[in-house]
This record gives structure tokens, sequence and C-alpha cells, in this order.
């Protein structure tokens, strides 16, 4: 199919009959607007180091207006400011606001209906109950979550090997969040799981959290490996739980907050004993049907080439000792002495990285080693009597690739852990000069910044199985007199719905960071928070009912003059869809979205040619994208999409998805040409378009006027106007001109609507007209945006 000569009419109408997705601002900054959009005056210089107190909620003029203490706080600076709350947004577009964001999905046109029409007080507390209590609130905000710990299916680096685990904790995130799971809970699991809750193995599954760092498993200097583990999660704790740019201490004393070089790495000492068990066993019962189906397939698979591989190993036993002496001996020297020193003497740093080495070791190396040693006569190890060995290796390996089709395509029997090598005696932690692992400086314990309330260092008790040492950091951050920890979280959850966060830089509460536009807010928040025992949908909740959410997105001259960076938030922010919102919301409006919770990632279609969607596309060593055999695996929600480090998703892509390999604390917004080209040009999405005309055409019958308000129904939740309507309608008719005279020519397909349940007077030019409305229709600001 070539649909492409239709691009310049398709953005036409889109540009003609849609709204524009953002208000316009003024140009330049008019003083007198500058000073009355400043925060209003606190008591006394607010810090976010300071004690967390609940601010009295201040008095205000319009006080039929406030339905919380957030409308409070908002209305008083908006009162000093001059200004009025925009009116309520209509109660379409507050349920399409509201389900997008809580659960990235947009509404059924009957839950719209359903609202709008619900006249009861309670119609606005039904409707977000109903959103929270939905497991799609879990996965909307694990995805959130998911940025934050950089979360990926694979390791990165050259061979970016796949982790097939990975998923069990991304479904823990999930169920946390659906579970209403307490916040501080939340932490001290992450960050100690298998320390406090040894027998837990959901528990033991969080720290998955920590172990989600991109990983070199080639590398040849285990104690620079160990030094940059530790790194990646010091400064991962600094960032998600704090908001600190911590990791500016590890070369130097920091130059903005007041955090010393030794305090970074007392910091980094919490973790000095931790290691990472990525293949541990599941505990008996507690399989899922996703564990038992991998089970099954991987005995059938074991079954079937048990003769095969065991005539594999019985040619690598032969070699095994000296091949994996030869790949020790690869290591640095540091590592090497560690690894060849009899276990007996083992220190607590040796048992690190020969825990690391056996953990890395897989007989690939050994099949190296006798493929080498036989194949390349230069080399001083040639060995000739591996040649008849390595000649029988590699038709073995031939007849097992026979039986590919037999194993496993997703899943595995394990789970990734956090553990520790030892309970009492602990690797060193050296303040690094410049933060090079080679110059170690004076050895330090674990403590805490005092900028942050610490008092140098802390004492630790260790526990039966481990040091106890990240138990004690995960309960100081979790404690209810933290000053940053429930300020940084509610934060973030207020930039999730208003588009910036209370303090603009939510990844920087630190003295380069912006200052906060409402101080006393946020500590209402905070302190709310931790009173309502962590509850992450109280909080949710609070601020979904709020009339500052209510307000309608329309522009407004007052408020771009008085306040061009609308940080008074009298008018509700628009905001364009993340990726995943895009292509779930395409998904869903077509009909098509499979709505599973949870299970091993999965592989939907890269691009199609043709009719002939590619079953693999391979790239280098370990970097493979199969193409799922199960078509639903291809309808997931973009959540369950396997993601690999090297390889991002292209259908999302382009519209600013996380950084996997850091953590990403805010989505960015760009405008690129390749956007509206991924959506106009991908067959894939203009097969979802298909769908969806399909789905309109059986849901509105064969009326004209019925099929274009369904359309706007199920993609804007409201009906469009006479000026849309009559945009729509002359598009219909220039279009199924130019398609009949394509077709009059040979130079074209038509292309049809998917799944028509009834083809009675079907009209192939004039749905295949449809099918381009949708698609144009769907490329539009009105479904990108939300507001």
């Amino acid at each position: 199919m070539n649909n492409r000569w239709l691009v310049s009419a398709a953005v036409g109408l889109a540009a003609v009959s849609l709204q524009a997705a953002e208000p316009t601002s003024s140009t330049g900054t008019n003083p007198v607007a500058a000073k009355a959009a400043q925060p209003a005056a606190t008591s006394g210089r607010w810090s976010p180091y300071q004690p967390l107190k609940a601010p009295a909620v201040p008095t205000v003029q319009n006080a039929r207006w406030v339905r919380s203490p957030i409308d409070a706080f908002v209305l008083a600076q908006q009162e000093t400011a001059g200004l009025k709350p925009s009116p309520e947004a209509d109660r379409a577009t507050f349920i399409r606001r509201a389900t997008l964001d809580a659960w990235g999905l947009l509404p059924t046109p009957e839950e719209v209906k359903a609202f709008v029409n619900d006249k009861s007080p309670q119609a606005y507390e039904r409707l977000v109950d109903r959103l929270l209590a939905s497991h799609h609130f879990g996965e909307r905000q694990a995805r959130r979550w998911l940025d934050l710990a950089r979360y990926a299916d694979s390791t990165g680096f050259q061979n970016d090997n796949t982790r097939p685990n990975n998923w069990r904790y991304r479904d823990y995130v999930i169920n946390a969040f659906n579970s209403d799971k307490p916040y501080n809970r939340f932490i001290q699991e992450q960050l100690a799981g298998d320390e406090l809750w040894p027998d837990d193995q959901q528990a033991r599954i969080a720290t998955g959290f920590l172990a989600g760092y991109p990983d070199n498993y080639n590398s040849r200097d285990l104690i620079q490996r160990k030094y940059q583990i530790e790194t990646d999660m010091t400064d991962l704790v600094g960032e998600v739980f704090l908001a600190q740019t911590i990791g500016c201490a590890r070369c130097h004393n920091h130059k903005s907050d007041r955090v010393s070089q030794k305090e970074y790495f007392q910091l980094q000492a919490f973790f000095a004993n931790t290691a990472f068990n990525e293949k541990a066993p599941l505990a008996k019962g507690t399989e899922t049907e996703f564990d038992r189906a991998y089970q099954k397939q991987l005995a059938v698979y074991n079954e079937a080439t048990k003769d095969i591989r065991a005539r594999q190993k019985a040619i690598l036993d032969q070699v095994r000792e000296a091949g994996r002496k030869y790949y020790n001996e690869r290591y640095l020297d540091d590592s090497r002495a560690a690894i060849f020193k009899p276990e007996a003497e083992w220190t607590p740093l040796d048992k690190w990285v020969n825990w690391r080495k056996q953990a890395v070791a897989s007989d690939n190396e050994i099949v190296s080693y006798l493929r080498d040693t036989a194949e390349e006569k230069t080399r001083a190890d040639y060995k000739e009597d591996h040649v008849a060995l390595w000649k029988e290796y590699k038709g073995l390996q031939e007849q097992l690739k026979q039986f590919d089709k037999l194993k496993p395509s997703k899943g595995s029997g394990t789970l990734t852990t956090a553990l520790e090598l030892t309970s009492k005696e602990v690797p060193p932690t050296h303040v690094r000069f410049t933060g090079i692992h080679e110059k170690p400086l004076e050895a330090v314990n674990p403590g805490i910044p005092a900028l942050w309330g610490g008092k140098g260092e802390v004492p630790i008790t260790p526990l039966a199985h481990s040091s106890g040492r990240r138990a004690v950091l995960a309960q100081w951050l979790s404690a209810d007199n933290n000053p940053l920890t429930a300020r940084v979280y509610v934060n973030r959850a207020w930039a999730q719905y208003f588009d910036k966060g209370i303090v603009p830089t939510v990844a920087d509460f630190g003295r380069a960071g912006q200052k906060p536009t409402h101080p006393e807010l946020l500590d209402h928040l905070a302190s709310k928070f931790v009173g309502d025992g962590w509850s992450i949908k109280k909080l949710h909740r609070e601020i979904l009912l709020s009339s500052t959410y209510r307000q309608s997105s329309d522009e407004r001259k007052d408020v771009a003059k008085l306040d061009p960076e609308n940080k008074l938030l009298a008018v509700y922010p628009r905001k364009r869809l993340e990726a995943e919102e895009i292509r779930d919301s395409l998904l869903y409006a077509s009909g098509l979205l499979v709505d599973k919770v949870g299970g091993p990632s999965v592989f939907p279609p890269v691009l199609k040619r043709g009719n002939d969607v590619g079953k693999s596309q391979d790239f280098a060593g370990n970097r493979a994208w199969t193409v799922s055999d199960d078509q639903e695996d291809w309808h997931r929600r973009s959540l369950y999409v396997f993601t690999r480090r090297s390889f991002p998703y292209p259908i999302t892509q382009n519209f600013d998805p996380a950084n996997p390999n850091n953590p990403h604390h805010k989505r960015d917004v760009t405008t690129t040409p390749l956007q509206a080209l991924t959506l106009f040009n991908s067959e894939i999405v203009f097969d979802w378009s298909q769908a969806l005309a399909g789905r309109v055409i059986n849901e509105a019958g064969a009326n004209e006027d019925a099929q274009l308000n369904r359309v706007y129904q199920i993609l804007f939740a409201r009906e469009p106007n006479k000026t849309e309507r009559a945009a729509l309608k002359q598009f219909l008719a220039d279009q199924q001109i130019a398609i009949r005279q394509k077709v009059a020519e040979g130079k074209f397909e038509v292309a049809v609507p998917g799944g028509l349940k009834n083809t009675k007077g079907y009209d192939p030019i004039k749905s295949a007209a449809f099918v381009d409305l949708v698609h144009t229709v769907a490329n539009s600001n009105d479904f990108a945006y939300r507001f």
C-alpha cells in the first residue's frame, strides 16, 4: 500500500479543523507582572532541609472556590497578584484529562457520557475513586517510577545482554501502586528488602531497584566495576528519594550544596557490602502463570535436546579448566590477585570480586576458548587436538539450532535480588582522590551528610545474614521526620498533574535548583502525606478533587500578561501526551489494546513491509528483536514492551521517552518533523487507523454524521463543532475524488477499514477515504494533547 501522497492533504485538514494545542504566551517580561507573579512571602526563610511542619491554611476572599486546602494555598497567591482562577473545565474535558493523567489512557465514550450525565453531588468523587481503584492506575504510576529507577530489560554497554527476569521488578512496582503500599515501606523494600524481610520474595525482588544499573559483563577490572556499581547506587538514592545532585561530590566538595567529598563516600559506604544474584531461584509455590508456562516449555526443549547438550558438555569439560584459567588471567592485576588467592585467605573485598567473577562466567567463554585454540594456528596455545573437538562441537551447535522454536520465547525461572556476602566484615570504603578509583585516600564508615540532618557516622548493627547497612539507610530515608523524602515525592506527584513541580526542578532541591512557587502548599502536601500513613492514593485523590485541578486550560490574556509562566496556576496547563500515552491511546482507540497486567516483556513489530511483518531483527551481539508470535503481545501497553538500552522501540522513541541509562526525572517535550512522520508514515500506525475506522463504522453505522461524531467521541471525548464538521465532510468528498482518480490510473491500492461486521452496501472508495480521515484526525494536536 502507498498512502503517502495523502500527507499534505491530511496535514491541511488537521491544521484547518482542529484547535491549537497550546496557548500563546507574551514575549518579553513586564516588570510589574514579574513582581506580581512571585511566590507569596513565607514566614521565615523556607528550606527543604528544615523540619517538616504543617503550615496554617491561608484565609482567602473567594472561600466558595476552595474544595481542598490545596485551593486555599493556590488562591491566596492568585488574589495577591490580582488574578482569579479559571472557570471549571467542562465535564467531558475533565474526565479525559483525569483519565489520561491517572491511567495514561483515554476514557471510553460510555464513561464520558456517564460522568457528564451524573448529576449527583458525588460525581467527581466517584470518578476519581474509580480511577484510583483500577489496575491502570498502578500501570501509569509504575511507568513514572521506572523512569526514575532507570529500568530496562537489558544491561547496555557493548553486548547489551538481556536481563530475562527484570520484568519481576516492574510487576512489583505495578502491584505496589495498585495496593497503595505505603511509600515508606516502598522505600525500605527497594533499598533493603533482602535485609529487612529475607523470607519475603517480593521484598527481595524489590531490590531490583538497585540492580537496574547499566552493566558491562565483560569488564576486566572487577575492582573498578564494584566502585562503578556503588557509585550508581549512591547517586540513584540521592537523586530519586532526596532530589539532591549528590554525584557532584564524588570528585570534589559540592560547589553548590554543602556536601563534602568525604560525606559522599560515607554515603557510598552503605553499599560497600552489596552484591546481586541475578539467578536466584523462585520460592516454591510462588510461581505465576507466566512462570508455569515458561517451565513447561523449557521442559519440552530440555527433553528434546538433552542428548545434544550432554555431548556438548562432555566436549567442553575436556577444556573447561584450561579455558577458565585462560579467561581468569585476562582480568587486571588487582582482580587476579583475588581470583587466584586461596579461598581461606579471602578478604571481604576478595569475596565480592570472586562472586562477581562467578556471576558473569558462562560456558560461552569456554566455547570461545575452544574455537580460538582450534582455529588460530598462530596462537601460542594453539592445540591441534582441539580441531576435532571444535568440529564436533560446531556440528552439535547446528543440530541444536533446529530446536530453537521449542525454546521459551520469554520469561525465566529466576529472580534478581540484592544480597550481602558477609554480615560483620565489610569491604572498606575510601575517599577517592578526584573520584578516581585507583587513588584511595582515607577509609570512611557509613554516614549521612550534615546538610540532610545527619551527624556524621551512624551506628550500624549487623543482622544475622547481612551487615545491616542498607537497612539503616532505608529506615532513615523513610522516617516520618526526614525533611526531604516526603517533600520530594509529593513534588513529583504534583508535576505529574500540573506539568511542573511546586519546586520546578524536580530533580534538584538544592541551591542550584529553582525555589518553590508555593512553599507552604508543598509542606502541606508533604505533612498530610506522612500523616495519612504515606498513602500515595490519598495524595493523588486530594490533587484530583481540587478546584485547582478542575480549572479550564483556555488561554487568558490577563494571565499571560501578569504571569506568563503560569506559576500561580490561574490556568490549567496543557500538556502533550507522553510517548507511551500516544501509542497506548491509539491502540485503545483502534479497539486493539490487550488489557493484560504483568508478565515478561513483549516484542511487538518494529516495522512492516507490505503484509510481511519481520519476525526477527537481529543486531550485533545479543541485541536481537524477535517479534512475538502471539499477536496479543503486539497490542499490549507500552509499559510491557521490551526495553533494550541500545535499541529504543521506534514508534515511541521520537516522542521523548525516558533514557534508561540514568534516573529520568521529567519527560522532555520536543517538536520535531520525525514525530509527524512517524505517525503519518508508519504502516503499523496506519493499521491501527484502519482498525479504528472499522470500529467506528461498527459502532456508529452507515450514517456519516454519526461516524464523525463517534470518531471525535473516541479520540477527543466530544463531538465536532460546526466548523470542524464542515471541514471533515469536505475532506471526505475531496478524498473520494482523489482516490477514484488514482485507482483509475492503476497507481493506488485502497485501504479498507478493519474488522467490519456488516459489509452490506460497502463502498471501498468511500471507506478508504474514511480510513484516511480517521488517520488524519488521530494525528492531530487535539489527540496528542490533554487540556
